[in-house]
């Protein structure tokens, strides 16, 4: 007997998780938007990697109830990004690994969701599983994104961030020594304190 086929653009999530059998695919990057908003706009979209994602359905048995359904995921790709430190392209590896609990109705949902720290989801034969990759793929992503160590040195300004583990400065990008000229702030502060003179 043929096995049935799933389109994760529209799959029908319980069938899939009676069926048990896993599937995967891939995608080229050009298929998620929020995903090339992320991108450095100097790359050429026909080298991106594509996003490869893998999916398995579970149906678990509880005592006295009828079996949860459970959908297991995985996705990974790679965004060329803007490194903030230097401004070159830095490649920043994404993936991840995580396990969806899937129920009959937003009010279930969101009573599951406020009491346990399973990721729940409303069930739907309709269901975008590839959206559901893209919503993933977007939490992995760093905030700022930058090298671990640079292809070029960086001259950093007061105030940026170090690549000295300690913390430290070097004498190049010290601040300068401050002048002898009295601090407004200072003066006003000293005037503030002094009593008043009949």
């Amino acid at each position: 007997m043929k096995a049935r086929e799933f389109h994760p653009r529209r799959l029908d999530v319980r069938p899939f998780a009676e069926a048990g059998e896993p599937t995967d695919g891939h995608a080229p990057l050009g298929d998620f938007e929020r995903l090339l908003a992320l991108r450095h706009t100097e790359v050429t979209l026909d080298k991106a990697a594509p996003v490869r994602w893998s999916a398995r359905g579970e149906l678990r048995s509880r005592s006295g109830a009828s079996p949860e359904v459970w959908l297991h995921l995985t996705g990974a790709t790679a965004l060329s990004q803007q490194c903030q430190r230097c401004l070159d392209t830095v490649e920043t590896p994404l993936a991840f690994e995580r396990s969806f609990l899937f129920v009959d109705n937003e009010r279930q949902a969101a009573e599951l969701d406020a009491e346990s720290e399973d990721d729940v989801l409303v069930i739907s034969r309709q269901f975008d599983l590839l959206e559901l990759v893209e919503d993933e793929l977007l939490l992995a992503a760093p905030i700022v994104p930058r090298h671990e160590v640079c292809p070029t040195p960086v001259v950093l300004s007061v105030g940026d961030w170090s690549d000295d583990p300690a913390g430290e400065t070097s004498e190049d990008s010290a601040p300068a020594p401050a002048n002898d000229k009295p601090n407004p702030f200072a003066v006003l502060a000293s005037l503030r304190k002094t009593p008043a003179k009949d």
